[in-house]
């Protein structure tokens, strides 16, 4: 393949190698990408390509239109979004049908071919790869037949034609070997022994799979010497050569989990869907009519049924997927420590289970915040209509409801978020001691619940200010502290914080939570800390809980550089301790108090815009609004919130973030290109690739996050209004 990546480069070379101009143009932004591209930063290069793409239109160049499309359909290829890099390709090819045949016509060809290769469709691949060899005989460029021989006869494999895959690729073969065809003669060698081994003939299948191997040694193919090295392990199982077949499928999954580091350090920061969005203008919905006011008395009872029913559902649907993902998990693991025949199965196996386990947590915690949104603004507000004495219990149950589900959906959110290294951490001057005390503070009334004594003994030779990650902190001890608040009644619940080492800049610290509680028993001390584990069904029905406590822990103590510690004995109690690293500070913590905001006499008569699309989420917020005796208008687009803010004065504006056609995020960023002073606030059910600095970037003051709590709200609003 490596001819392929000289005309890459030698189109590269064409498109970046432009003369120096203004921050606002095609040029700029196409070398934004490249130089993103260059640092496997694909949000980035995805981000400033579609910028070119706007500015290419906004001049009507047709020639960057393409070159820029293009570009994003090689994004979405490295990516393999094979059907979005199609769509963009073709887009290119469109643009550049009415041009004369170039470099770049022939390489977009020789890439569809290679997105629809990917998606088995080879009738159309084998169509494109010869649009593009014509083009390149055409421009009378050497040395490419073999790139279109090697892939005739991957054409032929994939339609079962073997005979006709080897005539091909043993043509490859017999060509002499060059640096430009070391590839390509690579690739011809792994396919030729893959197809022997299909006929069973194994040992001119490993002759042509070692010359593959090493022939590869000379070249950075990863990807194309992972495929060697399981097809060796393959060809030796079968003449029962199980040392060398164990050596080269441990080989092949070691590189494998290499690749697929980098393949997810490219996708843990694409959020593909958002840049699709922004290119993508729905039809405009017309406003329906205000959801009329719910029945009064005997209709009351039907709503909070259908509630409860909304809510039992969601968790079913819930429990139900976790259960059946982590059995899928538990049999992938007890399948790869089978015997060596079984190896493949189960490797296959646990790679499904790890891929659907990553989507589920993606997308659940995100795609529940909005219905959960809509449960818990109902109930706040049929909480506020002085319902009857006889249906308070039901709605304190409902709202009861509720907040499990979103403290269960944030720390699923929290994982996800750990395992997919979206964490920072930070590095704050900050006081241990009054860190451990304020935790001590608000935890006083939950340890009367079960009237248990709550001690806290910080070490006095430990520095005054440190520098360190206080919120993370403060979540491990949180954690700890209210496991041993739970799993103890009438006992004992110490906190223990020690000098360990103190050096010239630097004090490790020993930190300890003990109970007198119930105890683990010795076959659960390791697995308490996976996720969804509480020791047993009985501790799960006792005393409640998610489960992912113990889990977030550890992790995050393993990402501040310690690990966690366990004893614990049925019966006696249990001890958690962990030891970490912190600089420390001669300077004094400051210390900042936020006045509490009368809103009840700001908010009133207030004008606020209200952009949401979800009618049950407009009634709730809206409703809200209303009975802070604030104007509130409703629009559920965000091309025509654009044009209300530019004719109207607002107040301030609530933005939700998903929104059909221009979503929240380009809608804020036009508005601010005419009015820099309307306070604009995000909606958002925020998810794994959305953060709060990332949404302020586009002009945004403030985010709220769905569902919110009511007087979170409002105390944002006022403080803005």
């Amino acid at each position: 393949m490596k001819l392929l990546f000289v005309y890459v480069l030698f189109l590269n070379a064409l498109l970046y190698s432009q003369p120096s101009e203004d921050a606002d143009s095609t040029s700029y932004y196409n070398s934004l990408s490249h130089s993103h591209v260059q640092n496997n930063n694909y949000k980035e290069a995805l981000s400033n390509t579609q910028k070119a793409i706007q500015y290419a239109k906004k001049n009507n160049n047709i020639k960057d239109q393409a070159v820029e499309n293009y570009n994003l359909g090689k994004l979405y290829y490295d990516l393999r979004k094979y059907n979005d890099a199609i769509e963009y390709f073709l887009k290119s090819s469109s643009l550049i049908a009415m041009q004369e045949p170039a470099v770049i016509q022939a390489d977009l060809y020789y890439n569809l071919g290679f997105c629809y290769m990917a998606k088995e469709n080879f009738d159309r691949a084998a169509m494109y790869f010869q649009k593009s060899k014509s083009i390149y005989t055409a421009l009378n460029i050497p040395d490419v037949a073999e790139l279109f021989q090697l892939q005739k006869g991957l054409i032929y494999k994939g339609k079962n034609k073997l005979d006709l895959a080897l005539t091909v690729f043993k043509t490859i073969i017999a060509i002499p070997t060059t640096p430009a065809l070391s590839d390509t003669k690579t690739e011809a060698l792994y396919q030729t022994g893959s197809i022997e081994a299909l006929k069973n003939r194994n040992n001119l299948a490993l002759n042509y799979l070692d010359k593959a191997l090493e022939l590869n040694a000379k070249s950075e193919n990863l990807e194309q010497k992972s495929n060697i090295l399981l097809a060796l392990s393959n060809v030796h199982e079968k003449i029962l050569d199980k040392n060398n077949a164990y050596s080269y499928l441990k080989q092949h999954l070691n590189l494998k989990e290499r690749l697929a580091i980098i393949n997810n350090k490219r996708l843990g920061i694409d959020d593909y869907t958002k840049f699709k969005e922004s290119e993508r203008l729905k039809e405009i919905v017309q406003t329906n009519n205000e959801t009329k006011e719910q029945e009064r008395a005997s209709k009351f009872s039907k709503l909070i049924s259908i509630l409860a029913i909304a809510l039992i559902s969601i968790l079913s649907l819930l429990s139900l997927s976790l259960y059946k993902n982590n059995i899928i998990r538990n049999q992938s693991n007890l399948l790869l420590k089978e015997k060596n025949k079984e190896l493949e199965i189960a490797k296959d196996k646990a790679e499904k289970a790890s891929k659907a386990r990553s989507e589920f947590l993606s997308t659940v915690s995100h795609e529940l915040r909005t219905p959960l949104n809509a449960i818990n603004g109902i109930t706040h507000l049929l909480l506020e209509e002085n319902p009857k004495k006889t249906q308070m219990d039901y709605l304190f149950s409902l709202k009861f409801s509720g907040d499990y589900l979103t403290k269960f959906i944030n720390e699923i959110l929290e994982i996800n978020k750990i395992e997919s290294h979206s964490i920072e951490i930070e590095h704050t001057n900050f006081n241990l001691k009054q860190l451990l005390v304020g935790i001590q503070n608000s935890l006083k009334e939950l340890a009367l619940v079960n009237n248990n004594n709550f001690t806290l003994n910080v070490d006095a030779a430990i520095p005054d200010y440190l520098i360190g990650d206080p919120t993370k902190l403060s979540q491990i001890i949180l954690n700890l502290i209210n496991n041993a608040l739970k799993f103890t009644k009438n006992g004992d619940v110490t906190v223990t914080a020690n000098l360990h080492v103190l050096e010239d800049t630097a004090a490790t610290l020993y930190f300890e939570i003990t109970d007198t509680g119930i105890g683990i028993p010795e076959d659960k001390l390791t697995s308490v800390f996976d996720s969804f584990s509480q020791g047993s069904i009985e501790v799960n029905r006792k005393y409640g809980g998610t489960g992912l406590g113990l889990t977030i822990v550890k992790k995050l103590i393993k990402i501040l550089g310690g690990r966690i510690e366990l004893k614990s004995i049925v019966g006696q109690g249990s001890s958690f301790s962990f030891k970490l690293a912190f600089k420390i500070s001669e300077l004094p913590v400051e210390f900042t108090t936020t006045k509490k905001i009368d809103y009840d006499s700001k908010l009133v008569n207030k004008k606020i815009l209200l952009v949401e699309d979800n009618k049950i989420n407009q009634m709730i917020t809206k409703k809200m609004l209303h009975n802070k005796q604030i104007i509130c208008e409703v629009i559920d687009n965000g091309e025509d919130a654009i044009d209300l803010v530019r004719k109207n004065k607002f107040d301030l504006v609530l933005m939700d973030v998903h929104l059909p056609g221009i979503n929240g995020t380009i809608a804020t960023e036009l508005i601010r290109a005419f009015d820099a002073a309307t306070p604009i606030i995000a909606l958002t059910a925020i998810s794994l690739h959305e953060n709060r600095d990332m949404l302020l970037s586009f002009g945004m003051n403030d985010v709220i996050t769905k569902p919110f709590i009511p007087e979170e709200f409002y105390t944002t609003i006022a403080e803005y209004i």
